[in-house]
């Protein structure tokens, strides 16, 4: 079974306050890494990435040292521990491996001991340090060049698989991405990311792709008013594929028509909603929600506008308005409620 992100934020730590070990199977640029980095932010650890497709054996048991050791009279070769490895020794850390099913058998086999004993080489790791690694195997594993784990290998960690929603990257996007891109992603989900099979050598979006198209188009000047959309479409096209980048060109050159939870709840303006369908209306909805634009108690005025727009709707997104405003403001809520009531229960007795 499958897990999106808000879930696994919420089990994990419960395996990570039991000391043990946590793998994540997943498509690649769907945000893996990013959640083991927010995970350790709200356990306050540090993390101590490694790549496990980069790392040899010697990189685990590091390397022999000069000490003078005899056993039986017998000089013995002694090893200097990493210090990546240290480090999660000495204080509590996350100790992350990323990439372990592209990892050669002889660190994967070594990365059995720290998986199941929490040791290298008899090293013990600090008893607070949690342990995560990262693949792109499982359900997937048939689109990678990746090597499949046995069941003794996999019986080491407790396995999520994971697959995000779309309302996992709105949540992040809020704060991570510009306005133009959340928006276009908001209005047009199906291009967040590519599900079904790769074709080789074609360009496909991903959550990552989207990242990093909006961090570099941004700091180019192309999200904003009167921006270069040609600019905008050339460089979209190497980050997320054509096809999202025809539709991000056509969006953005027609933004200034977005309609906006102001447009709505400060200035009334319920004609620009005329033409939406419900998928419109959810959309907007959502920009309500995380633009916190009903956390705050409204005026009169901006629950008459609210009520209009609120009355206007179809049941599916008028059920998700109201849960919107009930779970922002109980005053919010009591407005729209004493203004709306006839059309509430019509939605409600169906």
């Amino acid at each position: 079974m499958s897990v999106d992100f808000k879930t696994f934020n919420t089990i994990a730590p419960l395996v990570a306050n039991s000391r043990l070990p946590i793998l994540l199977r997943g498509r690649h640029g769907i945000g893996k890494s990013q959640v083991v980095y927010q995970l350790a932010t709200s356990l306050d650890r540090a993390v101590v990435e490694r790549r496990a497709s980069q790392m040899t054996e010697g990189d685990l048991v590091g390397l022999p040292d000069n000490t003078d050791k005899e056993i039986g009279g017998m000089r013995a070769t002694t090893f200097n521990p990493p210090d990546w490895f240290l480090t999660a020794v000495a204080e509590p850390v996350v100790l992350f491996f990323d990439e372990v099913d592209r990892a050669v058998p002889e660190v994967r086999q070594g990365l059995f001991e720290l998986m199941d004993s929490r040791k290298l080489n008899g090293v013990t790791i600090h008893p607070d340090t949690v342990v995560i690694a990262a693949i792109n195997g499982g359900e997937h594993g048939s689109q990678y060049q990746v090597h499949e784990m046995d069941p003794a290998e996999l019986d080491r960690y407790t396995v999520f698989d994971v697959e995000p929603t779309v309302e996992d990257w709105l949540a992040w996007g809020k704060d991570n991405v510009a306005a133009l891109t959340w928006d276009f992603i908001n209005n047009n989900r199906s291009h967040l990311e590519h599900t079904g099979d790769f074709e080789p050598n074609k360009v496909y979006p991903s959550r990552r792709s989207w990242d990093r198209l909006n961090s570099t188009a941004d700091a180019a000047g192309l999200l904003g008013e009167g921006a270069d959309y040609d600019a905008l479409f050339t460089l979209a096209t190497a980050f997320v594929g054509f096809e999202g980048a025809v539709a991000l060109r056509d969006f953005a050159a027609n933004y200034t028509r977005v309609v906006t939870p102001a447009d709505i709840i400060d200035d009334g303006k319920i004609e620009k909603t005329e033409d939406f369908g419900i998928n419109d209306h959810c959309a907007l909805i959502e920009k309500i929600e995380v633009e916190e634009a009903v956390k705050t108690d409204l005026t009169d005025a901006q629950l008459d506008n609210l009520t209009a727009y609120f009355t206007s709707l179809p049941s599916e997104p008028a059920m998700k308005l109201w849960s919107v405003v009930g779970a922002s403001s109980e005053k919010n809520a009591i407005g729209l409620h004493t203004r709306s009531g006839d059309f509430l229960v019509r939605i409600l007795a169906g």
